[in-house]
């Protein structure tokens, strides 16, 4: 057996060695060492060796031992150091020892040599250097059941120093270990909250978008109930839709959303009836009752004009709306200028043709010339509409001509199948140099609506008596719709040049002037006949 630090030589066994004079124990000595089994150099820290024998050559402050201890071992310098059990020599310290942990029985027994002499002071396994065995490892301790294991062949000083080292180092690997586990852990933790705030944030999002796609494509529209309470006026502008209505209505308070109003409308079938204009409307109504009571003419704040009307019977009309002497609405006609009314330059000033056929909105509060001017933009619009300069230029005519020409067609046809037919003999008449001889221009010239015209009536002397005068009349004669405009532009091809209605129902159409004569004839008799009748 080797010592830590000493020379080349070994100390000689003391005679009181249990272990001295025992032959076997050369086995322990290392040939694989050179300088005679130490492997170690000479003593660096020139330390006393301590006496396991108790001789008393060196004192020892305090008894050596790692478990056990309820604090550090101090110890003085270098000059102190272990006993050993083999009188090796006494081994330098290098490390202050910790504090061991508590253990099952005391350090300071030993266990039984297996060699037979006598109690080891401590065992320790020999020196990872040594060869050779200690014998067999220790009984498992009777009192306590504990079990040192089997012997690592590690001397005892060593493996003191190094369990001692792997101590440290297996309590900073632990500790280490511990805060890596931890840091472990929180990184796991940490992970586990990201990704659970991701899938969080995901079936949010998702969730969000399902219900906003529910909302606006499946869910119904939000809606009152009833019929709603107060009342408020709404105006719908030319052009508005369905959606246009709905959305003015919800921000008039009228309904809920736009939606509901939509939904309603496109559930009843005269919906397509709603006009523009201004209606009477109750607050916080349902989308339902709001379409019933627009489609309700009681509930209405417009003015219906029909296709047709005098420029006079529209006036008359603005002023009974408004509750306005009679002649307020003529004298604002023709004391405004064009462009306070948006005539167009052909116009003239005059705005009968352009009075456009429609429902406009007309509050109490409504000026005459407001008014007039909503007709004229609509008029405008329709023409645009139709492209009547365009398709006026097609046909060799100007819009004025055509506006004309459709007024005319708008007073003498009755059925809708009529239209095509009247603006045909219109055309050919012209085409012929013939006068048109048509009632209705002797009627706008008197300012009557009469069916009997007589000899004297046709001699009446103005520019819109198409019996005395050939061509067209100055201008128009009403305010045609858009029919009559249509038909205008797109006659009927045929070779009519005559036509009368014998009686409701019943026109007839001709090229022949006999023919003509006759169906005069019927139509003369046809009138006495009501007449008589006290039609």
């Amino acid at each position: 057996m080797t010592e830590y630090g000493r020379g080349q030589s070994l100390p000689p066994w003391h005679p009181d060695d249990p272990l001295f004079g025992d032959k076997g124990w050369d086995g322990g000595r290392d040939t694989s060492y050179p300088g005679d089994g130490d492997p170690y150099r000479e003593n660096t820290y020139g330390g006393q060796y301590a006496d396991p024998y108790g001789t008393g050559q060196h004192q020892v402050p305090h008894q050596q031992g790692y478990y056990g201890q309820q604090g550090q071992q101090q110890y003085q310098g270098h000059g102190q150091g272990y006993d050993d059990p083999y009188n090796t020599g006494q081994q330098p310290v290098y490390y202050p020892q910790q504090q061991g942990y508590p253990q099952q029985h005391p350090q300071a027994q030993g266990y039984d040599d297996p060699y037979n002499t006598g109690q080891q002071q401590a065992y320790y396994a020999p020196h990872p250097g040594e060869q050779g065995g200690r014998g067999p490892h220790p009984e498992a301790d009777p009192e306590t059941g504990w079990d040192p294991g089997p012997d690592q062949g590690e001397h005892a000083f060593f493996a003191d120093r190094d369990e001692d080292e792997d101590d440290d180092y297996d309590d900073g690997d632990s500790k280490r270990s511990r805060r890596n586990r931890g840091e472990t852990k929180r990184r796991s933790g940490c992970a586990c909250l990201v990704v659970s705030v991701i899938l969080a944030g995901g079936l949010g999002t998702a969730g969000y978008y399902g219900y906003s796609f529910y909302q606006r494509y499946l869910a119904p529209a939000p809606d009152y109930s009833g019929k709603g309470s107060g009342q408020t006026q709404v105006k719908i502008p030319d052009g508005a839709s369905i959606a246009d209505m709905g959305a003015q209505l919800q921000k008039s308070g009228v309904v809920k959303s736009a939606g509901a109003f939509v939904d309603a409308a496109q559930k009843e079938k005269k919906s397509s009836g709603i006009q523009p204009g201004t209606y009477s409307m109750r607050k916080r109504m349902s989308g339902a009752a709001a379409v019933k009571l627009m489609l309700d003419p009681a509930s209405q704040n417009g003015l219906i004009i029909s296709e047709g009307l005098r420029a006079k019977a529209i006036y008359k009309m603005v002023d009974d709306k408004l509750r306005k002497p009679e002649g307020t609405t003529e004298k604002a006609a023709k004391n405004a200028r064009a462009a306070e009314l948006g005539l167009p330059r052909f116009a003239k000033g005059n705005p009968e043709g352009f009075l456009f056929p429609s429902r406009y909105s007309v509050g109490e509060k409504s000026d005459p010339v407001d008014v007039l001017r909503d007709m004229v933009g609509r008029a405008k619009a329709e023409h645009t509409k139709v492209d009547l300069a365009g398709e006026a230029k097609k046909i060799g005519e100007t819009p004025e001509e055509v506006l004309t020409i459709a007024s005319l067609i708008q007073a003498e046809a009755q059925q809708d199948d009529e239209f095509g037919k009247v603006s045909r003999v219109i055309y050919n008449r012209l085409q012929k140099d013939m006068r048109l001889g048509f009632d209705s221009t002797i009627n706008y010239a008197k300012g009557r609506s009469s069916l009997d015209t007589s000899v004297e009536d046709t001699r009446f002397k103005s520019p819109y008596n198409t019996y005395l005068y050939p061509g067209l009349p100055p201008g128009p004669i009403d305010n045609p719709g858009h029919q009559a405009i249509e038909a205008a532009l797109k006659p009927t091809k045929g070779n009519w040049l005559y036509f009368v209605t014998v009686r409701p129902g019943d026109t007839r159409f001709t090229a022949s002037k006999a023919e003509h004569d006759r169906n005069v004839a019927e139509f003369n008799r046809e009138q006495r006949k009501q007449k008589g009748n006290g039609g």
